[in-house]
């Protein structure tokens, strides 16, 4: 029981929630739903929130809370009247920062024009490289902003932004600095990932060693200058061997910085094996994913990413092991994996739906993989559940329902979002 001091020491409280927590602590485990003591989302209703110093610092019922709150300023009182509270979502895999767009391909392949042909014409990859390496780094700030922005009307307090669209020096510091900025103007919070070993440049065809040697070499640079927060590569037979993939690796663990991958897209050629050997935060995509590597995955405790809008844009067929990874017991995360070639998409409310309907996923575990799944993604454990201790970054729904977050396409319920204790003026 708390005494009087502590219950009117808070910042701020929240009272009337509904909430889904998250929390192992409210009773959340989506692997045993048939256990007594499992909660569906963790839920709590009727309860209240006090937070102090940007940090949920007790979770109650509103019973426990009533008699306390003569003793606050209307001003830091929020009734949310029976709403809903979620952690604040966590876009975990995107592309944001970049220069043009591609729709003139989606429109050519429409039209019967084959990826061969547009990437032979200077489109494809090439197409971004050359767009976001011309880019001053306001004209990329500018062009970016607006897909963040898109994402935080949607409930999203925390977001993972790759490099990888530069492939040279100076444009991969750019990208990486355009995201450091983003975090800084919009006080959210932004993992940077180093991605320079996403494709090979034109300037390297044909040198694919050599390359990845360059990769080597900036990265401790990147780092030095306090943008890298975790490192990524592509691997896959149209991109990067496991081995040239684990000399990033190894650069990357002399600077004690996590990794994580683009694996098993295409094809099974054992980038999750190596992740997970890396003891990697989060191997991504897996459609081609093998039960035996789903294993060292489990062993690791490395979260599965999937990324049902490449799925969707590239009409794909080959669905992700979902039973397989539920089986063994793996986190699974779920990103927009926003990028102009194969999912230009800045929805995770639309993604939690894509979810669903393509991988077949629950209601539950889509809004999971958008917060307590995606933050162990992106190795933030004080983000992503509601539980004392963690940050209060939290969404205000008006919802019947969690699942409706998942149900509904096209129409956003949000009501409000909290970043570190603090509601937000405009979303």
């Amino acid at each position: 029981m708390l005494d009087e001091s502590t219950m009117t020491s808070f910042d701020h409280i929240i009272i009337n929630a509904n909430i889904a927590t998250f929390s192992a602590q409210h009773g959340f485990n989506i692997y045993e739903n048939e256990d007594a003591d499992s909660i569906p989302y963790g839920q709590l209703h009727n309860a209240a929130i006090g937070i102090k110093n940007g940090k949920i610092a007790w979770i109650g019922t509103q019973d426990q809370v009533t008699a306390h709150l003569p003793k606050y300023q209307d001003s830091q009182i929020t009734d949310v009247n029976g709403k809903w509270i979620t952690p604040g979502l966590i876009d975990c895999h995107t592309h944001i920062v970049y220069g043009g767009n591609r729709s003139n391909e989606f429109e050519a392949r429409l039209q019967g024009v084959s990826y061969q042909d547009i990437a032979a014409q200077g489109g494809g990859i090439v197409a971004t490289v050359s767009a976001t390496r011309a880019a001053s780094i306001e004209s990329l700030f500018a062009q970016s902003e607006k897909r963040l922005l898109a994402l935080m009307k949607e409930g999203v307090t925390s977001i993972e932004i790759k490099s990888g669209y530069g492939l040279d020096l100076d444009t991969e510091r750019k990208m990486l600095t355009v995201a450091r900025q983003l975090g800084e103007k919009y006080d959210i919070h932004v993992s940077t990932t180093y991605l320079a070993a996403h494709a090979l440049p034109p300037e390297y065809k044909n040198h694919a060693d050599d390359y990845i040697e360059q990769v080597c070499e900036w990265l401790p640079i990147l780092h030095s200058e306090g943008l890298v927060d975790a490192v990524d590569g592509f691997c896959e037979n149209i991109a990067f061997s496991t081995e040239q993939i684990r000399r990033v690796f190894e650069v990357a663990r002399s600077l004690n910085l996590p990794v994580k991958l683009h694996s098993e897209q295409l094809s099974d050629i054992g980038g999750s094996a190596l992740v997970a050997e890396y003891k990697g935060l989060s191997s991504d995509h897996l459609e081609h994913l093998s039960e035996e590597d789903i294993k060292k995955m489990a062993a690791s405790n490395t979260v599965a990413v999937i990324l049902p809008g490449a799925f969707y844009t590239l009409r794909d067929t080959k669905l992700p092991p979902i039973e397989a990874l539920r089986k063994h017991q793996v986190p699974i995360a779920i990103s927009t994996d926003c990028n102009p070639g194969t999912s230009p998409l800045t929805s995770l409310l639309l993604t939690m739906n894509m979810g669903c309907t393509l991988f077949y996923l629950t209601p539950e575990e889509v809004l999971a993989g958008s917060t307590v799944y995606a933050a162990q993604a992106l190795g933030l454990p004080n983000k992503g559940k509601i539980e004392v201790g963690c940050d209060a970054d939290l969404a205000l729904w008006d919802i019947a329902r969690p699942a409706d977050l998942a149900y509904q396409m096209g129409l956003n319920p949000i009501q409000g979002i909290m970043v570190q204790g603090k509601w937000r003026d405009t979303i």
